[in-house]
């Protein structure tokens, strides 16, 4: 099972990773997964995920008090905006935008509506 726990992690920290330029990828969701898979495979993966200096603290806010900070609000912002643009510059169809536009505002909504750390 260990072996589970590590891929689990590690799949689960390179999406985290591919979520900070994507928006309707979340990052923190997929780090508290890493860390989570990591505790229950390998304490130095998971030790070095929570002391890592651009990973640790969203993990540490969520753990602490569900907390997200006013910079990953507002970067979450601008990105969210910047995937809207993309999809109205490339003209596709607004059936989709406006979905891609109803589920952003949600995500946008939720961010906002958490503590900030």
């Amino acid at each position: 099972m260990r072996i589970f726990w590590i891929i689990g992690g590690l799949v689960s920290l390179g999406l985290g990773i591919l979520g900070i330029p994507l928006p309707l990828l979340p990052t923190v969701p997929f780090l508290l997964l890493a860390a989570f898979c990591f505790s229950r495979s390998s304490d130095q993966l998971h030790g070095w995920l929570l002391a890592h200096p651009t990973l640790g603290p969203p993990i540490h806010n969520w753990r602490q008090s569900g907390s997200i900070s006013r910079s990953a609000k507002i970067t979450s912002t601008a990105m969210i905006a910047a995937s809207l643009t993309v999809a109205l510059y490339w003209q596709i169809s607004l059936i989709i935008v406006l979905v891609q536009m109803t589920v952003l505002v949600g995500v946008s909504y939720f961010i906002w509506s958490r503590p900030e750390a």
